[in-house]
């Protein structure tokens, strides 16, 4: 007997391609006689395919494995729910790049033959909890996959900012923002701001300026046993946003501080048998593919 009996399914309920393939995967997982728990926001455009149950109230709790559909995006907004839980997740690739969905959509029942015959990868994955600090107030703590992200509301000012590690003085910054990174999220924006791959086992975070004003102030990576601290300074006027994962997100004001640190709770992750991190850089960021163009 596999060690998945139950099985929750999630996805984008307006993505027709999403759809046509979580009704395909729900048909494989009744033949397999899985108990299928859909989540309640898919309920309208999957009629039959399993049991409707809201995420927030019970669906994490009861699975054994969670497939997600869908792209990166989609398997982040999932996974801060199901990670606290414990739960698996098998991603099947229906966005763009899709770095954490590494399934195919058309592989997406071998795949599945293969995790349900115990040949697979489990993967565990660092995750970051974060706690805006307001003079002796407390908000948060909130999950974050990727990424904390400190950014101007003002399309055209800086901000002004210190960074800390744990009571260890960094730096003091003037810069767009900052970005405290997880090897996961550090293929994304930490990615596209300049700042280095690190791959997914190292327990390490990065700290990477947004288009600093001082050319010299440059990346740096720490390990993920110290608390990262961020204390956001200038004038009264200034606004500032902290997002996790670009979908949770808090206004800041001067004064305050942003405490990172190490979540209690991993990411697991389930890979095919043949999975390899490099395999899946060299083909989404297309590494080592040289292009020769002709004079003619």
């Amino acid at each position: 007997m596999s060690e998945f009996e139950t099985v929750g399914l999630f996805g984008k309920p307006h993505d027709a391609r999403v759809i046509s393939t979580l009704r395909t995967i729900s048909r494989y997982l009744q033949k397999r006689q899985c108990t299928v728990l859909i989540d309640r926001a898919l309920a309208p455009v999957l009629k039959n395919a399993g049991e409707r149950v809201a995420i927030s109230t019970g669906l994490a709790r009861r699975c054994d494995l969670a497939v997600v559909v869908g792209g990166d995006g989609t398997l982040l907004a999932a996974a801060r729910t199901l990670a606290p839980a414990g739960v698996p997740i098998l991603g099947i690739n229906r966005g763009r790049l899709g770095f954490m969905v590494d399934v195919a959509a058309a592989d997406a029942r071998a795949a599945l033959d293969d995790v349900f015959e115990g040949r697979y990868v489990r993967e565990r994955r660092l995750l970051l909890s974060a706690e805006i600090h307001r003079g002796r107030k407390r908000r948060g703590s909130f999950l974050a996959i990727n990424d904390v992200v400190i950014r101007s509301q003002a399309a055209v000012r800086m901000l002004e900012f210190e960074t800390w590690l744990d009571d260890e003085f960094i730096s003091q910054h003037r810069a767009d923002g900052i970005i405290i990174s997880t090897p996961t999220g550090s293929t994304a924006y930490a990615l596209s701001s300049g700042g280095p791959v690190l791959h997914p086992g190292l327990e390490a975070l990065t700290l990477v300026p947004i288009c600093p004003h001082a050319l010299s102030d440059r990346p740096v990576v720490v390990g993920c046993d110290r608390s990262v601290r961020v204390v956001l300074g200038g004038a009264q006027r200034v606004r500032a946003m902290c997002t996790s994962d670009g979908q949770r997100n808090e206004t800041l004001s001067p004064g305050d501080g942003v405490v990172v640190t190490r979540s209690e709770h991993v990411l697991e992750l389930i890979h095919p048998e043949n999975y390899s991190y490099f395999n899946i850089l060299r083909n989404k960021l297309h590494w080592g593919r040289e292009r020769f163009y002709s004079h003619d």
